[in-house]
């Protein structure tokens, strides 16, 4: 995370409508910003969450491409859904949790009049997070890509059985793994689901993939950590079993038997913006409820 000079002349502005507050943060922040001067970029017609989920991208893109910073009202999932929204786009995201853990945020809610004026203050940080590709070959020679900010996960589906997978690092083979399901992160993840199978946490500065088995039959198998720089190939072993791969936990399709996936990292990095306080060590004590360096000592 370094400090970074942007412009905040225009200010685009984007709501998860399935979250609390979210029409009072927008007309909170629409106030604040023409207070200041400055031009709201907002278009008004996301206001359910189906359509959020279905023209959002499209609309979260074209508001970024007209504004100097875009800001975000939600949690973490909203986050990564913008974040997907402006791969390609040099925009900076700046996230307001109106949701829950909100590891990507920069603030909450009840603080965006004092995040505002830090804002026009240039007081800011710059984190650069990458993007991971997913590049789907079927028997048919069909082929699907998707995108993740956090994470892609294969995993089965409905039925309580295994899945079998065989896992190819860079053209040698890892393992071939009996389990409920295989994550691919990125460091932006690893408090995520990869931290809920038993995966390490990893600092955003740390150019690696942690590949995590979900509930492994082996049970010696464990979270591998490999360089970024690696491509992962996945092969779908499971006949009777339905197996689907999920990009950031939001966007799955199928796959079916001998499908192959291969996974790596792509040019194109998101921009988030950050209050300086809020070091990746100082967030993750915050939410994740760790001790800090205080210690109450007994009296002697």
């Amino acid at each position: 995370m370094k400090n970074t000079e942007f412009k905040t002349e225009r200010i685009g502005l984007v709501a998860n409508p399935g979250k609390p507050v979210w029409k009072q943060a927008i007309e909170q922040a629409r106030h604040l910003i023409e207070a200041s001067g400055r031009e709201v970029i907002y278009e008004d017609h996301l206001l359910s969450v189906d359509a959020f989920q279905t023209e959002g991208m499209e609309v979260i893109r074209e508001t970024a491409e007209r504004s100097d910073v875009l800001m975000v009202f939600g949690g973490d999932g909203t986050m990564l859904h913008a974040a997907r929204s402006l791969q390609g786009t040099p925009t900076p995201l700046l996230g307001i949790n109106t949701g829950g853990l909100g590891f990507l945020t920069a603030a909450p809610v009840e603080d965006l009049e004092a995040t505002l004026q830090k804002v026009w203050k240039g007081q800011l940080s710059l984190d650069k997070r990458p993007y991971i590709r997913s590049h789907l070959t079927g028997e048919n020679e069909s082929t699907t890509d998707l995108t993740a900010v956090n994470d892609f996960v294969i995993s089965r589906g409905m039925a309580s059985r295994m899945i079998e997978l065989e896992v190819i690092i860079d053209g040698q083979l890892l393992t071939q793994y009996r389990c409920d399901g295989f994550i691919i992160s990125t460091p932006t993840g690893s408090t995520a689901y990869s931290l809920s199978a038993g995966g390490a946490v990893v600092s955003p500065g740390a150019n690696v993939f942690t590949l995590t088995p979900i509930c492994p039959h082996t049970l010696s198998n464990r979270s591998v950590i490999v360089d970024m720089q690696s491509t992962i190939e996945v092969r779908i072993l499971s006949t009777r079993v339905e197996t689907v791969l999920t990009a950031d936990g939001q966007k799955q399709i199928e796959l079916a038997p001998n499908d192959q996936v291969r996974i790596h990292a792509i040019p194109d990095q998101v921009q988030i913006l950050n209050l300086p306080e809020n070091s990746f060590f100082n967030t993750l004590r915050q939410k994740m409820h760790w001790s800090g360096s205080h210690v109450t000592r007994p009296k002697e």
